[in-house]
């Protein structure tokens, strides 16, 4: 059973509506729960080259829509009908051609366009599976579809080797690694999607046309389609993973041994400072020119702060700030509450002792 383009354009219009104002809720949702308490940070180094590697593929594919770089196509090259004779076709290619000769394709193409089934196929499979296939016959369809089958399923086969790439966990990872299902799955559904496609066109619906405006191209359309979805694809994954490594949205926190692990690092640290700050000051107390020079110096700095302290202009400011914006009473208060709430405890384990 064909689908109509026609038909696909009527479905994306129709849910297209009703996918995306979920899609941005579940964006916006996502933001605003998971990143309340994730700070948002610059694009890490293993990032930043998976994202290049993503924006160069959906740069080529995106080149690759261009007509300039798809496989020629002889019906529009010499603005000819479909039912055009044999003859007078390939005397118009061979007039486009530089020295005015066909190619072995060209001849390969001539004696496959014998009858009108074969230009059929032509507009559903391509120039090169016509051209190349040394089995197929027009009298087996199918044939031309079963070559066909790997030059469709490559780009997809490498694009998803370039995703699973870009999100292994060596490279990103936790990053990369949350989207390496969503992202494989999509790109498994492209390749199968354009596999059914090609399978369920029916290519009679061209033999009707009498001009060439009322061709379809799908071979060429087909192209198109394809690199322009890895692209989308592609671009797509970029931007989620832009945003999952920024903590812009989709961020994960740490899990709880990421947590433990990056505190006992931090008191790994604090400890080694402490064990040095030690060592240095061990160093101090026991070598005698050293210790003089430590009571010089803090010597020094108590005289100095004495005569800060007793300048007018610092007095005045203490007095202010005691009198105006420090209540005495309170903090007083405030520390012998403390003081209770720490020795009560030891009172207690005295009485309970004796």
């Amino acid at each position: 059973m064909a689908i109509s383009w026609d038909s696909i354009r009527s479905f994306l219009l129709l849910v297209g509506p009703i996918l995306i104002p979920k899609l941005l809720a579940f964006y916006r949702a996502s933001k605003n729960s998971r990143n309340r308490a994730l700070p948002i940070q610059s694009i890490p180094v293993n990032v930043s080259v998976a994202l290049t590697l993503l924006a160069s593929l959906t740069i080529l594919y995106l080149a690759k829509t261009i007509p300039y770089f798809a496989p020629e196509n002889v019906f529009s090259k010499t603005d000819s009908r479909l039912q055009i004779p044999v003859d007078v076709l390939f005397t118009r290619i061979a007039s486009s051609r530089p020295n005015e000769t066909l190619t072995a394709a060209d001849h390969v193409l001539r004696s496959k366009f014998i009858n009108l089934e074969s230009r059929l196929l032509y507009l559903q499979f391509g120039p090169d599976v016509l051209s190349e296939c040394p089995f197929c016959n027009s009298d087996e369809p199918r044939s031309y579809f079963y070559y066909a089958i790997p030059a469709i399923i490559w780009p997809h086969i490498a694009n998803t080797v370039a995703i699973a790439a870009v999100t292994s966990p060596t490279l990103t990872g936790r990053h990369g690694a949350q989207w390496r299902t969503y992202a494989t799955i999509a790109s498994g559904v492209l390749g199968a999607l354009e596999v059914y496609l090609v399978s369920s066109y029916n290519y009679q619906l061209n033999s009707r046309a009498l001009r060439l405006h009322q061709l379809d191209m799908f071979f060429w359309d087909m192209r198109t389609y394809r690199y322009a979805a890895l692209a989308v694809l592609n671009a797509g994954l970029a931007y989620v993973l832009f945003l999952s490594s920024t903590n812009r949205a989709f961020g994960t926190p740490p899990s709880p041994a990421e947590r433990v692990e990056t505190a006992n690092r931090a008191l790994g640290a604090a400890r080694g400072k402490l064990n040095a700050l030690g060592i240095i000051r061990n160093t101090t107390v026991r070598d005698d020119d050293l210790r003089t020079r430590v009571q010089h110096y803090w010597a020094h700095e108590v005289r100095l702060m004495g005569e800060v302290m007793e300048e007018r202009e610092v007095v005045e400011g203490v007095n202010d700030a005691l009198s105006n914006r420090i209540k005495i009473e309170d903090i007083s208060r405030d520390a012998e509450m403390y003081a209770q709430s720490v020795l009560q405890p030891l009172e207690i384990k005295k009485e309970e002792q004796s």
